[in-house]
């Protein structure tokens, strides 16, 4: 072979190889079926539940508090959660409007709330209780009609083939290197279990890629286990809490205790990308039961979360921690209650919304929907309100849900709408019918 064919052939395998490794990730028509309805959906509930609900002090305690991976394990012993009743949790929270409910199927801890063939740490095999939660659940949610979405750590502070990170260095495991290709394949069959024995799952929300931050090179090997995913259930949809810009492969991009484009808890302040938004937050302050958080946010709040998430375009994946004994905290029910009796009001007005042409303002947001724009005013201390609408024009404005109509004047730069009285509502929602 000549110098130049040899040239020419390594240019046209270089090409080759470059256009394979090039390619990107291309969604399925079923998986932008389903990145709409989650858009659409704009309220879920988040359920942390472990082993460490029994110590009651939080998701955290066993790398906070440095205990012993074996000693920890020995809870499972003892976890018999009597009050678990799938149909009385879901029951409640499709009652309080959520759409869909995010689970975690095995934390930080390492305990597999399933059955898993993987591993005898699991709710069957090493607790007394000897049922499958997630089994329950799953089919409990398939039967109401809200969609399952399953929580999976990246970590894990209990195996010992997991790498260690930056949390779980004190929990007495003998071998910080790990065994990555052991791990990696455990996780992928847990997988493969979950997207495989529990119907259809509505999306992998991801956490823990974070743990290796200190470690840039750490190659957590996602884009093979994105494929995998994906080819089990096209329409399953990827999140990653991780505290980036979306990697290739994900659907939805996810925001940790607050509002794309804000920053408060430190956790957040990402890029917003184009992909369905969601942002998660806690109930009370923490994620797990903790016995002495009762420091619960108010029903106002809660409400001024969800429309404010919805005025961003965002969900909120708002958070419950069960009781050790399977139940739901009474105060976390009373608050799903009150939200799912202002929904049956005003969820016209967020479900199936998009952010609103109107940015949010210290006064409160606004959603969309086709030529309706809903504003909601959750704090203002007058009866006159200015609507920057310069390229739009309205042509009539409503108090909702009443459909009375309101006054408004027209600038060259937007509307004032006037209110009968100074907004005392959680929110008070006025319709514009723009031409």
């Amino acid at each position: 072979m000549t110098k130049l064919r040899l040239f020419y052939l390594l240019l046209f395998l270089w090409c080759m190889s470059t256009a394979v490794h090039s390619q990107t990730y291309q969604p399925t028509e079923e998986n932008l079926k389903s990145r709409q309805e989650f858009r659409d959906a704009k309220f879920g509930i988040f359920l942390h539940w472990g082993l460490y609900a029994m110590l009651a002090t939080g998701e955290w305690t066993m790398t906070n508090n440095d205990l012993n991976y074996k000693e920890y394990a020995k809870l499972a012993g003892g976890f018999y959660p009597s009050r678990f009743d799938a149909a009385q949790w879901v029951s409640a929270i499709k009652a309080s409007g959520a759409r869909y409910i995010c689970f975690t199927s095995r934390h930080h801890e390492g305990f597999s709330m399933f059955h898993t063939r993987y591993s005898d740490y699991n709710i069957v095999d090493a607790t007394p209780f000897k049922r499958d939660i997630l089994k329950e659940l799953a089919d409990e949610c398939h039967k109401q009609g809200i969609r399952l979405h399953l929580y999976y750590s990246h970590i894990d502070w209990y195996r010992e083939d997991a790498v260690w990170g930056r949390t779980g260095r004190g929990t007495g495991r003998p071998h910080p290197e790990g065994n990555w290709e052991s791990y990696y394949q455990f996780m992928n069959n847990q997988l493969t279990e979950l997207l495989t024995n529990y119907g259809e799952i509505g999306a992998i929300w991801f956490d823990g890629w974070w743990d290796q931050d200190q470690n840039p090179d750490f190659d957590w090997q996602l884009p093979e286990q994105y494929a995998l995913i994906h080819r089990l259930q096209p329409a399953c949809l990827i999140g990653n809490n991780h505290h980036q810009v979306p990697f290739e492969g994900e659907d939805i991009q996810i925001f940790e205790r607050d509002l794309p484009g804000e920053n408060k808890a430190g956790l957040s302040g990402q890029d917003i990308s184009a992909l369905p938004l969601e942002t998660c937050e806690t109930m009370n302050g923490m994620w797990g039961y903790k016995i002495t958080d009762q420091n619960y946010k108010s029903t106002r709040e809660l409400i001024h979360y969800l429309v404010k998430a919805a005025g961003k375009d965002a969900n909120l994946l708002m958070n419950i921690g069960p009781q050790p004994d399977g139940a739901l905290p009474e105060v976390a029910l009373s608050r799903l209650a009150e939200i799912g009796k202002w929904l049956q009001t005003y969820g016209e007005t967020i479900y199936g919304t998009r952010g609103g042409c109107i940015a949010p303002h210290p006064w409160g947001v606004t959603t969309q929907k086709g030529n309706k724009l809903y504003v909601h005013i959750l704090n203002l201390q007058d009866k006159a309100l200015f609507l920057p609408l310069e390229n739009r024009k309205v042509k009539a404005a409503f108090s909702f849900p009443e459909k009375r109509p309101l006054k408004f004047q027209k600038s060259p730069i937007g509307i004032t709408l006037y209110l009968n009285q100074v907004p005392t509502d959680i929110d008070t929602v006025v319709e514009l019918e723009l031409d």
